[in-house]
């Protein structure tokens, strides 16, 4: 089995899972979010080859390629909808796991404290500290 790691209730982030490990975690997921650009690596799987295999199994797929040390506010704006557009739980890989895990830190930006995003980071193994200053005070409570 891969190394999930949970980052929210209904989140979790891994390395790269090819479409032959698919099966080990669809029991346990709904949908399966990629974030590894085609071709990243020689010999990669296509995402049209993982989407094959996540649909197969029955788990929603959404492929959203983000390009290490490129992330977007617009990357960002679509990982936290594909998410919150989604019933869980949710799985995102990407080569490391890293683009991943600093997606959903940036997608929980002004919704919980910079402190408690770090931390759960950290307690899934990410240090994302480099994000502090891009990372909001929680949003107040209305």
């Amino acid at each position: 089995m891969p190394d999930v790691r949970p980052l929210a209730d209904d989140v979790c982030i891994c390395a790269f899972v090819p479409p032959e490990r698919l099966a080990e975690l669809a029991p346990n997921f709904s949908t399966i979010i990629n974030n590894r650009p085609d071709a990243e690596e020689p010999g990669q799987p296509s995402s049209a080859e993982i989407e094959a295999e996540a649909r197969r199994l029955g788990l929603d797929y959404v492929h959203l390629p983000v390009v290490p040390g490129q992330i977007t506010d617009e990357q960002v704006a679509a990982f936290g909808d594909a998410v919150a557009g989604r019933k869980g739980p949710i799985l995102a890989f990407c080569r490391t796991g890293t683009r991943s895990a600093t997606l959903w830190a940036l997608s929980q930006s002004g919704k919980r404290s910079p402190e408690a995003i770090l931390e759960t980071a950290a307690s899934a193994g990410y240090d994302l500290s480099a994000l502090k200053p891009k990372l909001k005070e929680e949003a107040p409570i209305k």
